[in-house]
């Protein structure tokens, strides 16, 4: 399975984004989709995860009420939209596929995401 992430980019504190993941060659449908992100200097760290079906949702403390995890089957695709973004989201953001919330099998590549303030 190969994961394209985007979406990142540069935006003031209380702004949005919406980040996606793309993914091709393998069986999107049936994996857990996860978002993890990377500050420099800092652990990766999990920030919110769907399953399979969209049903179930979970986000890490720091982004409840602001993140939203959502994915779409039939174009292969999962989204993380980011509002009232804070200086302390700023991080490499990767998405993954995998069996559980909490860790991927399969990784994307990483797309930068920077909140001014």
């Amino acid at each position: 399975v190969q994961l394209q992430a985007s979406g990142g980019g540069l935006v003031q504190a209380g702004g949005s984004l919406r980040l996606s993941c793309a993914a091709s060659g393998g069986t999107f449908n049936y994996h857990v989709v996860n978002w993890f992100r990377q500050a420099p200097g800092k652990e990766r760290e999990f920030v919110a995860g769907i399953t399979w079906s969209g049903a179930t949702t979970y986000a890490t403390d720091s982004v409840k009420g602001r993140f939203t995890i959502s994915r779409d089957n039939v174009k292969n695709t999962a989204y993380l939209q980011m509002n009232s973004l804070k200086p302390e989201d700023t991080a490499v953001y990767y998405c993954g596929l995998g069996s559980r919330f909490g860790s991927n099998d399969y990784w994307g590549q990483g797309t930068q995401v920077t909140v001014s303030s």
